[in-house]
């Protein structure tokens, strides 16, 4: 993903056809030492295509993944069919206030 992303930065920038030096580069500035065939990759896989419609078609691709929302939305236990389920009650969780703060994770440096 970071050497997509090292392509993307080289197209943003004003390269249009950022070469594996350029990558290399921009990896090189975050610490990151770049693999030689990892780069070749991905300007051959993208070299040559406009970067917006190789987003746009991945975007297409992405929204059909599931993101879990419905999973979660989902009740812990289902009632049977037919039957109607009482709303689950929400508890809210009070939290009280110490005269010490505990933001040291309850000891101190000299305790």
């Amino acid at each position: 993903m970071r050497y997509v992303a090292a392509y993307l930065l080289a197209v943003l920038g004003g390269n249009n056809s950022p070469s594996a030096k350029d990558l290399k580069k921009i990896l090189s500035s975050v610490g990151i030492e770049a693999d030689d065939e990892r780069v070749n990759k991905i300007i051959s896989e993208l070299g040559g295509k406009d970067i917006e419609d190789v987003v746009n078609s991945g975007l297409c691709k992405l929204s059909s993944v599931p993101s879990g929302g419905a999973v979660a939305a989902a009740p812990a236990s289902a009632p049977a069919a037919g039957g109607s389920a009482a709303p689950a009650e929400k508890k809210e969780e009070v939290k009280e206030e110490s005269e010490e703060s505990d933001e040291d994770m309850g000891f101190g440096l000299f305790d």
